[in-house]
């Protein structure tokens, strides 16, 4: 199913574990906060973002695993985009609430931690299948799928780093240069 896409892979998987561990460094920025104000952005924004990243490594385990038939190859990739998919829409009814409950949370939040990343995996799973049943192009709609998941978690990572750093403990506060 994904033949010829070795270097693809190889690139977006790669990518997808690096930021998953730089993820954990952004954690350790929140040490000394509330706790009961970070289980909730954990849930609504860090898990989210570590989850695509996830997502983009599995994937391109899956894509690269030799021998492995293209049904099965398709199953997978449905699978891990539909807890992905699940995710999102958890997400985005927390973040509707939050907004609703007189938080300030950027208006964008909704749109990048949730709505952006139920719509990827929709198509994704879509186009998983497609490519399980060995439509044309269904290849090419997976890649580009995982690469769109890729940079709107690049966005979230970003947006958590320039949120989470100015408002850390012994910060003076100001926003970043």
């Amino acid at each position: 199913m994904f033949q010829g896409w070795d270097n693809f892979y190889i690139m977006t998987g790669s990518a997808g574990a690096s930021l998953v561990g730089l993820l954990f460094v952004v954690v350790t920025l929140t040490s000394g906060g509330d706790p009961a104000r970070l289980s909730r952005g954990q849930r609504l924004f860090m898990t989210p973002t570590a989850l695509a990243f996830a997502l983009v490594l599995a994937v391109s385990a899956v894509a690269l695993a030799p021998g492995l038939p293209r049904a099965a190859s398709a199953a997978l990739i449905a699978a891990m985009a539909g807890v992905s998919f699940a995710n999102g829409v958890s997400v985005s009814f927390g973040l509707r609430d939050m907004r609703s409950g007189g938080d300030t949370s950027h208006w964008s939040d909704f749109y990048m931690y949730g709505l952006a990343p139920v719509a990827v995996d929709g198509c994704l799973i879509a186009a998983a299948l497609a490519a399980g049943d060995g439509l044309p192009g269904a290849a090419h709609a997976v890649a580009a799928l995982l690469m769109a998941h890729l940079m709107v978690a690049l966005r979230n990572a970003w947006d958590l780093v320039t949120w989470i750093a100015p408002r850390r403990p012994g910060s003076t506060g100001a926003p970043p240069a």
